[in-house]
């Protein structure tokens, strides 16, 4: 009974601390009392953001949507792990990666990004078309098909997820310093590809 009055009162918007308001780590302390409402809110807030990491990462819609419930799954689990030295963002794509990495490794075709290269080439609109269509997001999104998989987490977490290096380097799980090396390699290339593309900056 209690717990529902601790979720009637999240739910409020006259509540101190109103769920959207709430901060991450907030929330984070609430699931780990079991409050399923402060789930949904950090869900609400987060899915649109892993997906689209995850997505990147594997080039596969379903894959991506099994994965990100996984993540949540595991943040429902772990809550009361969580050490708010990071970002609660960074922890959630820190999981994600993980599980990205992992289902990958399970999958017999271990050259995804080659296919998922072709698979984008041969669907495409010409280059004029993606070019007069939608702005550049679209030649961008296929430049980054192109990249390594370290080259293109590095530049999404950078990039999309606004991540500073030490961020990165802490989902990624290497030095500062790979990471810096990694940046100035992956935007090398997407400049070479983007260039390519028509696109004159990255």
């Amino acid at each position: 009974m209690q717990n529902q009055y601790v979720l009637r009162d999240v739910a409020s918007p006259h509540f101190r601390a109103p769920a959207q308001d709430t901060s991450d780590e907030a929330l984070i302390d609430l699931i780990a009392d079991g409050d399923k409402r402060a789930m949904q809110v950090l869900y609400a807030r987060h899915n649109v953001r892993v997906y689209r990491f995850i997505l990147r990462l594997t080039g596969n819609q379903s894959l991506a949507e099994d994965l990100v419930s996984e993540v949540f799954l595991d943040v429902w689990r772990q809550a009361e792990a969580f050490e708010s030295k990071s970002q609660v963002s960074t922890w959630l794509l820190a999981i994600a990666r993980y599980k990205a990495l992992s289902a990958l490794r399970r999958r017999t075709d271990e050259h995804l990004d080659d296919h998922m290269a072709a698979t984008i080439e041969d669907t495409a609109d010409s280059p004029e078309t993606v070019v007069h269509n939608k702005d550049r997001s679209i030649i961008v999104q296929k430049c980054l098909t192109q990249l390594s998989p370290a080259h293109r987490e590095v530049i999404d977490l950078v990039y999309y997820h606004e991540k500073s290096v030490d961020e990165v380097a802490r989902i990624v799980g290497v030095p500062a310093a790979t990471v810096k090396t990694r940046m100035f390699y992956a935007r090398s290339k997407m400049a070479d590809l983007l260039k390519q593309s028509g696109v004159n900056a990255f």
